[in-house]
């Protein structure tokens, strides 16, 4: 028997632990493992800060590869186009939150969509990018307005829910459909699109989405990031990563400062969600052009 890819082993663990987790919250309720008090939300957040936000600071190794940044001032230029993307995206917040969390719903599914292996049909990608954002609405769609409602106030959060009810349940048969497709081809594939659904549908969305962000899509990431790098050492990839990563930790001191007005749920959720969706744009405009080149390495290598 071939042996795995690092990307299938991790995979595989993944959808033990998700398929765990559904299990447990079919088994026993939502309510026995809620944590949507504040407890568990700095639990949590603090989960998706530290395991989850960092493959978002390997951009740097993307940037060097794709645009041959090479003098101080490349990187500074760099810099501020990132993080001019990043703005606009919490100006939106600020100004429209409906569309806000239109904009994230949407962008968020596309990029999850790159996830999967090569090979796996597009329609397919797609069903997966959007399980994690949508399938929690068909069993938890108090707790989801809930979280909605400290993202982006109560009235926006309240008009979006039934629609995405609705779309949740028209969602659900075509991602099924597309598992079983997948499952004569890609059996293991097929595996890591259920345990999503599965967890989506059965555990409270904030773990659902945490335990996702965390162990598949960043982890997977990650992988996929040491793999494209090449002949950079791990050491040099670590550093890489630092100096962005202390920049979040700034940026989200000074936001924590900025929404010291709002309450402790309100100020988390805020800062990790309109976080990620912020870093997700210009994260985006870099990653997702080596994914369609299929992670070729060495395809945008410098000369």
């Amino acid at each position: 028997m071939k042996p795995m890819s690092p990307f299938r082993i991790q995979g595989f663990l993944f959808s033990l632990c998700a398929l765990g987790a559904a299990a447990f919250f079919a088994l026993v309720g939502s309510q026995k493992g809620d944590f949507n008090g504040q407890s568990g939300l700095i639990i949590l957040a603090t989960l998706i800060l530290l395991l989850g936000v960092p493959h978002g600071a390997f951009d740097t190794i993307f940037a060097y590869r794709l645009y041959d940044l090479r003098k101080p001032t490349d990187w500074m230029i760099f810099t501020m186009i990132y993080l001019l993307l990043a703005a606009v995206v919490v100006a939106v917040w600020w100004w429209a939150p409906m569309g806000f969390l239109i904009l994230f719903l949407l962008i968020s599914a596309a990029h999850f969509s790159g996830d999967p292996e090569e090979g796996t049909p597009h329609a397919t990608r797609i069903l997966y990018g959007g399980s994690v954002l949508l399938l929690p609405a068909l069993f938890h769609s108090e707790e989801m307005a809930q979280l909605f409602g400290l993202l982006v106030g109560n009235e926006p959060a309240l008009l979006l829910m039934p629609w995405i009810k609705l779309i949740a349940w028209l969602w659900l048969p075509c991602v099924v459909i597309g598992v079983i497709l997948l499952a004569w081809s890609d059996w293991l594939g097929a595996i890591e699109i259920a345990s999503v659904v599965l967890l989506s549908v059965a555990a409270p969305p904030l773990i659902a989405f945490t335990l996702f962000f965390c162990g598949m899509h960043s982890a997977r990431h990650i992988l996929r990031t040491i793999d494209y790098s090449g002949s950079l050492s791990r050491r040099l990839l670590a550093l890489s990563a630092l100096l962005p990563m202390i920049g979040v930790a700034m940026v989200s001191a000074l936001a924590w400062w900025f929404l010291k007005g709002k309450s402790l749920d309100e100020r988390l959720i805020q800062i990790v969600f309109v976080g990620l969706a912020a870093l997700t744009v210009p994260h985006m405009a870099l990653v997702e052009r080596v994914r369609f080149s299929g992670w070729i390495k060495g395809a945008f290598q410098r000369p």
